[in-house]
């Protein structure tokens, strides 16, 4: 099957009903791709630039109309937890978007199909050219679909950054493993005890951190190795 069938099918598979397929080949067209054939401009940085405004409209309104007693700050953070690039890849995790992106042949070595800045742009850039393709209404109801698993964490009031997913997800796209957590030191009496958990890949430490629980320390652990493996 060729690349715009291909992108038709997986539009179809996530029920955006589009009109101008252009503008969603150019939305999963990175700038590296374009670069290598001369195509300068035919790439996905401005409809990410856009598509990063709609994305922040769409989430502020939600937020002020499902959230009428939360005042300005906490509605800033919520937003800001809500698009940052760690809830955008994990978007595009679960899309399995990566399969979809035209790479360079660079960034394809470099493994750019499972970076989360890149994933996390593409999924912006989307998101733009949705919104020029079928007006911005039908794009919320699309980008409040594509959303719904994290919204219903933030009604339940447990909106999670749950970085050990985002890592196994991550880590077994870009080297096929899954990360092992060990607790490695605990610290504090029985009643108000801190345990350190490490992260393992391929042998390796990746990252560490302390938690009051075991569970804590290992999302800590993960937070650690995934700042350092996705920059």
């Amino acid at each position: 099957m060729n690349w715009p069938d291909r992108i038709k099918n997986f539009l179809c598979t996530i029920g955006w009903d589009v009109n101008n397929l252009e503008l969603y080949k150019q939305a999963l067209t990175h700038s590296s791709f374009a670069h290598e054939r001369g195509q300068r401009g035919i790439h996905n940085e401005r409809l990410e630039f856009l598509g990063d405004a709609v994305l922040e409209l769409i989430v502020s309104d939600y937020l002020y109309e499902s959230y009428p007693n939360l005042p300005e700050g906490k509605l800033t953070k919520l937003r800001a937890d809500l698009v940052c690039e760690a809830s955008l890849a994990r978007l595009a995790f679960d899309l399995n978007l990566g399969q979809y992106i035209r790479l360079g042949k660079g960034e394809i070595i470099g493994g750019g199909s499972t970076r989360p800045s890149l994933l996390g742009d593409a999924v912006e850039a989307l998101i733009g050219a949705l919104y020029l393709d079928i007006g911005l209404e039908k794009c919320r109801g699309h980008v409040m679909d594509l959303y719904n698993p994290v919204l219903e964490e933030l009604k339940e009031g447990v909106l999670r950054r749950d970085f050990k997913t985002l890592l196994q997800e991550f880590s077994q796209a870009r080297f096929s493993v899954t990360p092992a957590y060990r607790i490695i030191d605990e610290r504090g009496p029985d009643h108000n005890k801190e345990f350190e958990a490490e992260v393992v890949m391929v042998a390796e430490p990746v990252g560490s951190g302390w938690g009051r629980s075991k569970k804590e320390a290992e999302q800590a652990a993960a937070r650690e190795a995934w700042s350092k493996l996705t920059p």
